[in-house]
């Protein structure tokens, strides 16, 4: 038996023998070199040893020689290793030549050798791992910026694709979990909770200053570009506006705005996958840490509609922009909200009437905070609202402010009453004072009655006599109706009380009897 293994041995063939290659463009100690798992790309991690979303070539022999033919040739990219991994164990990354000590001929090969380098990821959430690998990447990225940003060149289409790849690997990754799903706690206030700072920030940001450095880079062709930021890469990137990181949110707001101005081809499609998050976070989740900024990118985008305004607009305005007033975070985007439909109105004055009904459809009943936010909004609503849409509105809207200066919240009270002090507004209600002034002249005798805070008792009195100097007789009118009507309900009152004394008395006197019945 001894013999036999002994000769299985003897017989196994030899591995052959490789020539000698290229030192790669970095070598690990220790490390080893993985595909993609099957799944999206956006199921990954930046933490501790993580997969990148690419295939992996067959060696790192193939990355493109310094100082042999600088076309790339073949496969895009040249065969260039697509599954680095820096997975905690000690790398070494071989310095590269300056950009400027290179010719001109080998700077895209070169270029791409340091795209290279930056596909590594590494553990951030221990500080004293890999620090110089860390600082070779962060130099590698600063170098790859200021080569985009000089304009040194034309990109090439290879170039190209692996730049989108390179970003692609570093900031599409999952993120880490809100603290609510953390705690178990779904009622925690977003407002309240601290803001996670993503630890790997220091490199992508450089990351996302290099991607809006091409984005906007005149040697950037959009035919070719329009092949790798394509609606998929779109879409991810819009994914990542969940991040709790605020930094990052601002600069993606800052590059897909960069995108949707110079890829007018991918405009609909924006605008459509906005939409789609607006209704996932209105109907289902109600929690996304992004709404605010893409309400941002959308001001600018409603500001350059072109009139008369397509019907895909305005029911965006009817079916996402109104219902985002529903979540209770609201306040969180209100100041973004309120401008995008500020900017819908000036447009297009007609679409004032339905933007006030939309508005007292999702009126607060019992969040004072959200309520004080409406009614400024409304203001700057009515601001730019012409006479003929505040007539078609104007009495369920006065029938709700009547109820909101008498709500016991001062707040809500004094920012009802602040209306009066614009001049258009009080306009409005001039022109059409016969019909608004018998809606709210109850609800300012009522505070002036009885309210318990004195700014709101002052700011009625104030009110009260501008609508007396507006019109004397239509106020004389007013007061006799409400002192008619006092007095018809002081009297009912008193029948009901009489009604109940009566009542009361009969049954006293059965039970009475009754009694006396049960003794004998």
């Amino acid at each position: 038996m001894l013999n036999k293994i002994i000769g299985r041995r003897t017989h196994r063939k030899l591995p052959p023998k490789s020539d000698p290659i290229e030192p790669a463009v970095f070598s690990f100690a220790s490390s080893e070199r993985v595909g993609r798992p099957s799944g999206n790309s956006s199921n990954f991690r930046n933490s501790g040893s993580v997969s990148n979303p690419s295939n992996v070539s067959s060696s790192a022999n193939n990355v493109p020689r310094l100082g042999g033919n600088p076309q790339i040739g073949g496969q895009a990219g040249g065969g260039i290793d697509r599954g680095l991994v820096h997975n905690g164990t000690v790398g070494v990354i071989e310095p590269l030549p300056l950009f400027r000590d290179v010719p001109v001929s080998e700077r895209q090969v070169l270029f791409i050798r340091k795209l290279q380098i930056c596909c590594i990821l590494f553990d951030f959430s221990d500080t004293l791992k890999s620090v110089r690998e860390k600082e070779a990447k962060r130099q590698t990225l600063l170098e790859l910026i200021d080569f985009i940003q000089s304009g040194s060149g034309r990109i090439t289409e290879n170039v190209q694709e692996e730049l989108i790849r390179m970003v692609s690997i570093n900031i599409f990754r999952c993120l880490p979990p809100a603290s609510h799903e953390n705690t178990g706690n779904e009622n925690t206030d977003p407002d309240e909770e601290d803001p996670y700072i993503d630890p790997a920030w220091p490199h992508l940001q450089l990351v996302y200053d290099l991607l809006l450095r091409y984005v906007v880079s005149s040697d950037t062709d959009t035919k070719i570009a329009k092949r790798y930021i394509d609606h998929s890469f779109v879409l991810r990137l819009l994914d990542i506006f969940d991040s709790e990181d605020p930094r990052e949110r601002e600069h993606l707001k800052t590059i897909l705005h960069r995108i949707y101005g110079k890829f007018m081809v991918h405009r609909p499609f924006i605008r459509k996958a906005i939409n789609n998050i607006f209704f996932r976070f209105i109907f289902e989740t109600e929690r996304h840490c992004g709404i605010g900024e893409l309400l941002e990118i959308l001001g600018s985008i409603i500001n350059g509609f072109a009139l008369p305004m397509k019907e895909e607009h305005k029911l965006f305005l009817v079916r996402a922009l109104i219902p985002l007033h529903k979540p209770k975070s609201v306040a969180l985007y209100h100041q973004q909200l309120s401008y995008c439909i500020t900017q819908f109105v000036e447009k297009d004055y007609k679409l004032a009437d339905t933007v006030i009904r939309g508005l007292l459809k999702f009126w607060p009943v019992t969040n004072c905070q959200k309520e004080v936010l409406f009614l400024g909004e409304l203001e700057e609503v009515l601001e730019a609202t012409q006479s003929a849409e505040f007539q078609r509105c104007m009495v369920p809207l006065f029938r709700q402010i009547g109820r909101c200066l008498n709500s016991s919240h001062f707040q809500v009270a004094e920012r009802a009453l602040f209306l009066w002090n614009n001049d258009h507004i009080v306009s409005l209600i001039a022109q059409n004072r016969s019909v608004i002034f018998p809606i709210i002249f109850e609800a300012l005798e009522r505070n002036i009655q009885g309210h318990w805070n004195q700014a709101v008792h002052g700011l009625t009195l104030n009110v009260r006599k501008m609508f007396l100097e507006m019109d004397n007789d239509l106020f004389q009118e007013c007061q006799h109706q409400f002192l008619e009507k006092e007095a018809n309900a002081k009297d009912l009152e008193d029948r009901r009380q009489m009604t109940w004394k009566r009542l009361e008395a009969e049954v006293a006197a059965k039970s009475g009897g009754e009694d006396m019945v049960m003794v004998n």
